[in-house]
């Protein structure tokens, strides 16, 4: 049984793997870390140096996704589609990007519409962005099964 346990989080966290449910494990802690990094810059610049919040939102982000970036392809995504490391950071960050368009039009929508506080607006677009930045990057940059420049 102890083993078994080993091997479930040795294959969980450590292995490297193609497998969407480990990955989507390890995307979550990275998501998390990045999320943390993205909800205290937000809160820091908006609270302490007075940045309207949705400049605020964006620098933010923006540290999120490289923190996000070089976690994700050192720890949770083995396949690598592009060989050009460069490109590979372009289309990266452009799903980031349309990541935080979403990001930005939810906070927005939620804060302005909904007048729902603006760190509640963050942590509801968060989970929003959060999927659609690991399916698109898992199916666009990272799953050479899908893919015919690996």
């Amino acid at each position: 049984m102890k083993n078994n346990l080993r091997t479930l989080l040795y294959s969980l966290f450590i292995s490297k793997t193609n497998n969407f449910l480990p990955q989507f494990l390890r995307y979550t802690f990275v998501g998390g870390f990045a999320f943390l990094i993205d909800f205290g810059t937000l809160f820091v610049l908006t609270e302490y140096f007075s940045v309207y919040y949705l400049v605020s939102a964006g620098i933010s982000f923006l540290l999120g996704l490289l923190v996000n970036y070089f976690i994700s392809i050192n720890w949770v995504f083995d396949n690598r589609i592009y060989k050009n490391h460069f490109f590979e950071f372009l289309v990266f960050t452009l799903i980031g990007v349309i990541g935080l368009f979403l990001n930005e039009f939810f906070i927005w929508f939620f804060t302005e519409k909904f007048l729902m506080y603006y760190l509640l607006s963050k942590i509801t677009a968060a989970i929003i962005v959060y999927l659609w930045n690991f399916i698109a990057r898992k199916f666009i940059l990272f799953d050479k099964k899908l893919s015919n420049n690996g």
